[in-house]
């Protein structure tokens, strides 16, 4: 596939965002200033500031005696940043890899290999983010090539077209100056006093030559810029190895309508998946509505599966969370948990029940779709003796225990997760108790069974042992009660409550 970037320079950044916030200062002049050595510096003008002269280094107070009637507000570190890095969040709807341009910190850098297709090549994809932006109240040229460094080269100083086709970045490249490069101010001032005013000038040098003039971050620059050289897009989202995205012709408002594109969605990327042997273990649809809002629902499976039936019912569950309002334009499919699906060996004559039988996982997935994951859990014993610690949460449904039960000893139906102490009155050492005080309610004992002592585990901690008695009330109540360490010595015995039988 043919690489292709696209550059978004915002050229007038911070001013279009304060006129965004307050329309009024539309018809005002006004800069941006921070301090620098005691002084108040302009780091951003509004159109009206340029046109009585003004410029981005010049002194705050050389600004108002220009232009009385300027106003000054204080800039603030970083701000640039948050700007592109919200409207890099916002064109995430154009390109799954969003970078921002480190080198003026007033563009965006696109990845859109393979995207543009979906707003009917690239001079639709370009109207669009366009006219866009536009709307929003934003100043950008845009420019499109086979690498970054020419994309950038040909939105901030392309005089012709935004679009070079592919195989055409040196062509684009010959007539712009040096500053099209993002090379800095020292280098840029030797190539200003050799009289190198455009990149013609030099590109057909010697290496060598260039090397020892400029240094080797100017030939890295146009190496990158020529496409000799790949750069490296550090995205603003990690992309989704599996993902598909669905433009829309018309915005879709409708239940249906959405129904429709998230079937369009799980067909190709659940081919994708059983092609690779993989399968999904959670799920995220993003909408991308038409007044900039976006809207999200999660699935998530019980084990791996490239079922697009079962998936499409686990998103049916979730369509009534869906809030189109004026209509959704693009829809984003993500795995961004997938495993590997076993395929499992095929037998005649024979049954898979239990959790092997696949329409008891798809069950459990369609129920936990309704009530959510965190109210449906499955345990697996343990290799402990401590009995709180001799169950363990399974990851999956499909996991596999590492032991068996324990079955050689009756074990309470419901084991709490702290033992809780109470009183005790018994006759004779190593004999179960008579009587039992549990929140206050007296327990007269009629019927007990053991002691059996479980020892601490001594790799895990230090202390006393545990003797524990099954003892049934004269209600019928079954309950299991230990006593900690033994009668007399110089540490106190303790008596608790740990679980209850059916």
């Amino acid at each position: 596939m043919q690489r292709r970037f696209v550059s978004i320079w915002f050229s007038q950044l911070l001013a279009d965002w304060q006129i965004i916030r307050r329309p009024e200062l539309s018809d005002l002049p006004f800069v941006f200033a921070a301090p620098d050595h005691g002084r108040m510096m302009i780091t951003a003008v509004s159109p009206l500031a340029f046109g009585f002269g003004i410029e981005v280094g010049m002194r705050a107070a050389d600004a108002k005696a220009i232009c009385p009637g300027l106003e000054v507000l204080d800039d603030k570190p970083g701000r640039p940043r948050n700007l592109l890095r919200g409207l890099g969040e916002w064109c995430i709807r154009y390109s799954p890899i969003v970078a921002i341009d480190e080198f003026g910190m007033d563009a965006l850098l696109l990845d859109v290999s393979g995207c543009t297709h979906l707003w009917g090549g690239e001079r639709g994809y370009l109207k669009e983010i366009f006219s866009r932006l536009k709307s929003k109240g934003y100043t950008v040229r845009l420019g499109i090539a086979d690498t970054p460094g020419a994309a950038w080269a040909v939105s901030h100083y392309g005089k012709i077209t935004p679009l070079i086709p592919a195989g055409e970045q040196v062509e684009a490249l010959l007539n712009l100056p040096p500053d099209a490069l993002r090379l800095d101010e020292q280098t840029l001032a030797k190539l200003r006093k050799l009289g190198f005013y455009q990149i013609k000038s030099f590109i057909g040098m010697p290496r060598s030559v260039l090397r020892r003039r400029f240094g080797e971050d100017f030939l890295l620059r146009l190496a990158q810029a020529i496409g000799t050289e790949n750069e490296v897009l550090v995205p603003l989202q990690v992309p989704v190895a599996f993902s598909e995205r669905l433009a829309c012709l018309e915005p879709i408002k409708t239940k249906v309508g959405i129904e429709i594109a998230i079937n369009k969605l799980l067909e190709s990327l659940c081919k994708r998946m059983q092609s690779e042997g993989k399968g999904l273990r959670t799920g995220v649809l993003t909408g991308y509505r038409i007044d900039g809002k976006m809207v999200q629902v999660t699935i998530g499976t019980s084990g791996a599966t490239h079922n697009a039936s079962h998936l499409f019912k686990l998103f049916q569950l979730k369509v009534d969370q869906i809030r189109p309002a004026l209509g959704i334009e693009l829809f984003v499919l993500d795995a961004p948990k997938v495993d590997d699906v076993e395929v499992p060996q095929e037998e005649m004559w024979t049954s898979t029940p239990g959790l092997d039988d696949k329409s008891v996982i798809r069950l459990l997935d369609r129920v936990a779709g309704k009530v959510g994951f965190q109210v449906i859990h499955r345990y697996l014993p343990a290799t402990k003796y401590w009995p709180e610690r001799s169950v363990l949460r399974a990851v999956s449904v499909t996991e596999k225990p590492q032991a068996s039960w324990r079955i050689d000893k009756p074990r309470p139906t419901e084991l709490l997760k702290t033992p809780v102490p109470i009183e005790v009155m018994a006759i004779i050492p190593d004999h179960p108790p008579k009587f039992f005080i549990y929140k206050g309610v007296r327990h007269v004992v009629a019927k007990a069974d053991g002691p059996e002592r479980i020892e601490r585990e001594w790799w895990l901690d230090q202390g006393e042992h545990r003797d524990y008695y099954q003892v049934e009330d004269e209600l019928g109540g079954r309950y299991w009660l230990f006593r900690s360490g033994h009668y007399g010595g110089e540490q106190k015995y303790k008596w608790f409550i740990h679980g209850f039988f059916a």
